[in-house]
């Protein structure tokens, strides 16, 4: 079973840009499709962006397109997610989350394992 482990979150102000990582174990990473997924406290967890194993095809939520970039390198087995000008509504734990074999979606019914989060916080 593979672990995924995040890295990278901290806080920031706004305006500011973070870059987070996810490294997953085993040798089957290309395999994987990838998603970052938030959640902030009393929300629903909300898609942000998702990659094929490929990365030929990448999809993003709306609150974040044109901010976050989302990248993999298969030779390293991670997993990256750049954020760019962030905002305030930015604030939240973000989860790697891969599925093998699975394609590249929003929804996070198409994965199967996770990591155990990162926090971002970015103040005004």
């Amino acid at each position: 079973q593979v672990q995924l482990v995040e890295s990278g979150g901290g806080s920031v102000q706004a305006g500011g840009s973070l870059n987070l990582s996810c490294s997953v174990s085993g040798r089957t990473f290309g395999t994987y499709a990838m998603g970052w997924f938030r959640q902030a406290p009393g929300k629903e967890r909300e898609a942000v962006a998702a990659i094929s194993w490929s990365s030929t095809t990448t999809y993003y939520g709306d609150s974040v397109k044109g901010r976050f970039t989302i990248s993999r390198d298969n030779a390293k087995n991670t997993v990256y997610l750049q954020m760019n000008s962030l905002k305030p509504e930015d604030t939240a734990i973000y989860y790697c989350e891969g599925g093998r074999w699975a394609l590249a979606s929003l929804d996070y019914k198409e994965y199967d394992c996770w990591g155990q989060g990162s926090q971002v916080t970015v103040s005004s």
